[in-house]
């Protein structure tokens, strides 16, 4: 089984961002902002002031951007959590910060920190961003810079940058997972696992020629949206390498889980992308899951029990503890017990 459209929706106007949150989707389209749920029915909506660019979803809150602000909203109902902070020129790009906080990449060249309730926290310079590539950990921050390079800036007490490498990259993905893809300029792909001084893993993908516009990750690796239309998958292993060719499937990708993607045009036709055989493989995943869980707290109990068991004997309530080596399986304690019983060795009290 493979990889089909489950459902779609036509935006009644442009669709300007999209994102996930909490497995749902988020839609940004003329000023209107939808959150759809798992059954695909709408949530809430709200509109907003400006047209969205961006969206960023974390710790019960949405991050947006909106022509020159910075806004942030509650997933539960799209109420407005804080009305907004503005910066000369507007911000780019956003991403939620480990433990909370948010980063935005500034078109005055700057970093800006906020805390989790969209409070400013201070500015790094950091030269024009081109993209924010994702966190390390909480102090390890990727981004590719105007030249292409990907950068490392450490967001401690001493603010410090490095360049990963020097390699210019014509695109680079967000980080997913701990891992990115990268376009060198000669158009190979590259799949990548970063660390701050450079990379724990780094090697090229056998793919024919490709120009990405964006990635994500699901169950069965990456997958590529290209400018040709489609979605190509990047693991070898696949079950396929293709889909959705011929169909104009857009420019914006991302994923709502390991069985779900989405995929955009800008003129408003989302398409929901979903793969039966890892719906199936995650189901077993978490049956699994569940049964560890159980067993683990099973043998709990049973250590629990026995504790209990040997506190009655030391006590001298061997009636209460042959009950609990009865329940516990172990005949043994329980014929030993009832032969201490008979002798009457020790006093028995309920």
């Amino acid at each position: 089984m493979s990889w089909s459209v489950g459902w779609s929706w036509q935006a009644p106007s442009r669709i300007s961002a999209l994102e996930s949150v909490n497995g749902h989707l988020c839609v940004a389209y003329g000023l209107e902002l939808t959150l759809f749920n798992d059954a695909n029915e709408v949530q809430w909506q709200r509109s907003m002031p400006f047209k969205v660019h961006a969206i960023c979803n974390a710790d019960g809150r949405i991050g947006i951007l909106a022509a020159h602000a910075f806004y942030l909203l509650n997933t539960v109902d799209g109420s407005m959590v804080h009305e907004g902070r503005s910066s000369p020129g507007g911000f780019l790009h956003i991403l939620n910060r480990p433990g909370g906080g948010w980063v935005l990449s500034g078109r005055d060249g700057n970093l800006h920190l906020f805390d989790a309730n969209g409070i400013g926290i201070r500015r790094i310079q950091a030269g024009v961003v081109r993209r924010l590539i994702g966190w390390l950990d909480r102090e390890h921050l990727l981004w590719q810079d105007e030249q292409g390079t990907v950068c490392c800036g450490q967001i401690a007490q001493q603010d410090k940058r490095r360049v990963v490498d020097a390699t210019v990259w014509s695109w680079v993905s967000p980080l997913i997972d701990g891992r990115m893809l990268m376009q060198s300029a000669d158009g190979q792909i590259w799949d990548g696992v970063p660390h701050p001084y450079g990379w724990d893993a780094h090697e090229r993908v056998e793919v024919e020629s490709l120009e990405p516009l964006m990635a994500t990750r699901a169950g069965d690796g990456w997958w590529v949206l290209g400018i040709e239309g489609h979605l190509d998958n990047m693991t070898s292993n696949s079950h396929e390498s293709r889909v959705g060719e011929g169909m104009n499937l857009g420019d914006l990708l991302i994923s709502l889980g390991p069985n779900t993607m989405i995929t955009c045009r800008r003129d408003g036709l989302v398409r929901r992308w979903v793969a039966p055989h890892l719906a199936e493989e995650q189901r077993r995943h978490r049956q699994k899951e569940a049964a560890d869980a159980k067993l683990a707290r099973s043998w709990d109990e049973r250590r629990q029990l026995f504790q209990r068991a040997q506190s009655a004997e030391d006590e001298g309530r061997l009636s209460r503890a042959v009950e609990l080596y009865e329940a516990l399986g172990r005949q043994e304690d329980v014929q030993r017990l009832l032969r201490r019983q008979k002798g009457g060795d020790d006093a028995d009290e309920s």
